[in-house]
């Protein structure tokens, strides 16, 4: 007389592969994360006399109505201003520059000022906007 076996079937889910993706959508987020840049949010600032201002540390190209160039408070010209941006700059060519132009100023002039700016060798430069309220 032949038993009949018993058999166990042992089922088990394998979460090898389940653990892997969830340590690869772990590393994009928080690789991803730190590249989100949050908005910024206008706040009145203390005063204090001691306080270096952020035009003392960001140098700033303006660029007037008129077509007038300012590079760090003072008056330069078109022809003048990459010689200026070169001396001006001390922390490398990796110093932040940000161009402020009026809203009537040229388009044309803008861009010969950013090709001045980058033929200093500046490659950190921003043109400062303002936020539209509606």
């Amino acid at each position: 007389m032949e038993f009949e076996r018993r058999r166990y079937n042992h089922s088990y889910m394998n979460i090898a592969p389940l653990v892997d993706v969830v340590f690869l959508l772990l590393l994009f987020f928080m690789l991803t994360s730190s590249l989100i840049r949050e908005p910024a949010v206008r706040i009145k600032l203390p005063e204090s006399k001691t306080a270096v201002t952020e035009q003392q540390r960001i140098k700033t190209v303006m660029i007037t109505r008129q077509g007038r160039i300012f590079f760090m408070g003072r008056e330069v010209g078109l022809n003048g201003l990459k010689e200026a941006v070169t001396e001006g700059l001390t922390g490398g060519k990796d110093t932040p520059l940000r161009i402020r132009a009026d809203r009537d100023a040229s388009v044309g002039l803008l861009m010969k000022v950013i090709d001045e700016v980058r033929l200093a060798g500046v490659r950190n430069f921003s043109i400062v906007t303002e936020a539209r309220g509606n």
